[in-house]
């Protein structure tokens, strides 16, 4: 784990997680997308000839029914900002952590949106468009006409006393643009394995990686790359990235005097067993490997 917060890095304290596939889930889902919002799909979704599947379209049959639409203007330089160190009451911790997600990724236009914790009521918040951190590109986990629920940097609470685990919230459609993402990682840490998976089949990146210690666990559930940053004042890591996710310790209000306590990968040179503060420690070329996925891509880590 990191040994000092970096002005340029957060610290990172957990691991990384794996996205299990899912009846949602579908390589470059964007029919399903579409079928679940209505045929008014915009401009801004990338085009895909892959047809629907019927498990795509038992998804649609069973999704909620459809929020109103919100054509409200909001200044969003009067919202909290959402992002790596925020702490927002508002803001819902994902009730459904190891359910799906969709290949679909937004990403706010303009300046940011406004974040909704409940379609029906007022922003809690914004999701920037650029950060430094990274953070801003998320994906999908649910979508209608009007809106889309995203999973989303940040904690509601800082443990022990609050919930820090992964954030969701409700994007109006408006105001994001739409991309599809054919990846995603499933992590298993039962199992010691972690993969990419796509449409050309599993690509198994490590075997062999240590994970959280029982008082210090690796969370899982479905998260995301948040953002990925060579430190080299992190020696430990020797020069490999850090790959940074938007989930952090469910037990650690920081991490080394740090005032955030995030997930990632990252290079050590102990790779065995429940021994990390919730990191998961990988050799140099599985983290290289993983530090290619680009931000927003799915993961899901498995118990």
């Amino acid at each position: 784990m990191t040994r000092r917060p970096h002005p340029a890095a957060f610290v990172a304290v957990v691991a990384v997680g794996a996205l299990a596939v899912s009846a949602f889930w579908a390589l470059a889902p964007l029919r399903d997308l579409a079928a679940l919002r209505g045929s008014d799909t915009p401009a801004a979704v990338v085009s895909d000839a892959t047809p629907s599947t019927p498990s795509a379209e038992r998804a649609a049959d069973a999704a909620p029914a459809p929020y109103a639409r919100n054509d409200n203007a909001y200044d969003i330089s009067t919202l909290p900002l959402i992002d790596v160190r925020s702490v927002n009451s508002a803001v819902p911790v994902d009730d459904d952590p190891m359910g799906s997600v969709t290949s679909v990724l937004a990403r706010p236009l303009g300046a940011g949106a406004p974040v909704f914790a409940d379609p029906t009521a007022q922003p809690v918040g914004q999701l920037p468009r650029d950060h430094h951190y990274g953070g801003t590109t998320v994906p999908v986990v649910q979508a209608q006409a009007d809106w889309v629920k995203v999973l989303l940097p940040g904690r509601q609470g800082v443990p022990p006393e609050g919930n820090g685990g992964q954030t969701v919230g409700w994007l109006r459609a408006a105001d994001v643009e739409l991309t599809t993402t054919a990846q995603y990682v499933e992590v298993h840490l039962a199992a010691n394995t972690i993969d990419i998976v796509s449409a050309a089949g599993r690509e198994r990146v490590s075997d062999q990686f240590a994970w959280g210690k029982p008082s210090t666990p690796t969370p899982t559930g479905r998260t995301f790359v948040m953002w990925t940053t060579v430190v080299p004042e992190f020696r430990y890591t020797q020069g490999h990235p850090m790959v940074y996710l938007g989930v952090q310790s469910p037990v650690m209000a920081g991490f080394d005097e740090g005032d955030v306590a995030v997930t990632a990968f990252h290079y050590y040179r102990m790779r065995e067993g429940a021994t990390s503060f919730g990191c998961i420690y990988l050799d140099g070329p599985a983290v290289d490997r993983l530090a290619q996925l680009p931000p927003g891509t799915p993961v899901m880590i498995q118990p």
